[in-house]
């Protein structure tokens, strides 16, 4: 097996085969062009570790029916100290096979991890024991223009709203531990610091929706209870649901103005103790 037959195997390994098996373990149900390639580098893994552990079973069942010792031989095989092809062979492809996955994971990574230079949307992610708020800002500049949301409390499930179908920029902050922001369907989280450590990442969202989100990093006595929803209207939507925040209106009520529902309909908030602080 060389690298361009491991490379074949990864870049063909489609998604109708990591269909046909369940997607090899990986979750199903991604939201993003992101998620997708993920999903295709993980099926492409798989399948290409699967080649190689079905070339190498074969050569030991060839080596155990070939070689085996048959009834009425005295004499042992005869022994070799070394054979230079052979070693030559497994030292090679093993390489080539490591290299070719190498390649594939890092242009993935890199593409997942790429931050544009105009986002469509940027969004500003603030953490606090145990909530969040939703910041809509003009572009991802330290300076741009805010337009704030309304925070969660014990009361209220906070949602960010973002356009399908265009590159959103999260930007995170915390107000005083580390957090992770992580919504499922998009496969992908990133914690998030506090002080003056931003984490950004980008996703574009191809199915509208509201999805579930959670602070995926231990971060106290109501970590468990800290959840969010993310809601994906269209880009029309979007830019009405600022407007109406700058308007003067609230989350709920900007919400409504565009048809959407005022409320998460995902989760709902956790009876606590907890207090504003």
């Amino acid at each position: 097996m060389s690298a361009m037959s491991v490379g074949a195997v990864t870049l063909l390994a489609g998604c109708n085969v990591g269909d046909a098996f369940g997607g090899f373990g990986w979750p199903k149900g991604g939201i993003t062009e992101q998620s997708e390639r993920m999903y295709d580098l993980w099926v492409g893994s798989v399948v290409a570790a699967l080649a190689v552990g079905v070339f190498v079973w074969g050569l030991i069942f060839w080596c155990i029916a070939a070689y085996r010792r048959k009834r009425g031989d005295v004499d042992l095989p005869t022994q070799t100290r070394f054979n230079l092809p052979i070693e030559i062979l497994y030292t090679v492809l093993p390489f080539l096979v490591i290299s070719v996955l190498f390649y594939y994971t890092a242009i993935i990574q890199t593409d997942v991890d790429r931050l544009s230079k105009n986002p469509d949307a940027t969004v500003e992610v603030v953490a606090f024991k145990w909530n969040w708020q939703f910041n809509y800002l003009a572009s991802p500049e330290p300076d741009a223009e805010r337009v704030e949301s309304t925070p969660g409390d014990s009361n209220y499930i906070p949602i960010v709203v973002v356009p399908v179908g265009q590159t959103v920029r999260f930007v995170e902050h915390s107000a005083d531990v580390i957090h992770s922001f992580w919504v499922p369907e998009l496969l992908f989280k990133r914690d998030v610091f506090p002080g003056n450590v931003v984490n950004q990442f980008e996703v574009t969202v191809t199915q509208p929706g509201a999805y579930v989100g959670r602070c995926a990093e231990l971060c106290g006595t109501y970590h468990s209870m800290m959840n969010f929803e993310l809601r994906a209207v269209t880009p029309e939507k979007y830019q009405q649901f600022v407007a109406a925040l700058k308007a003067g209106k609230n989350t709920p009520q900007a919400l409504t103005a565009i048809g959407e529902p005022a409320f998460a309909t995902k989760t709902v908030p956790f009876p606590t103790l907890r207090t504003a602080n």
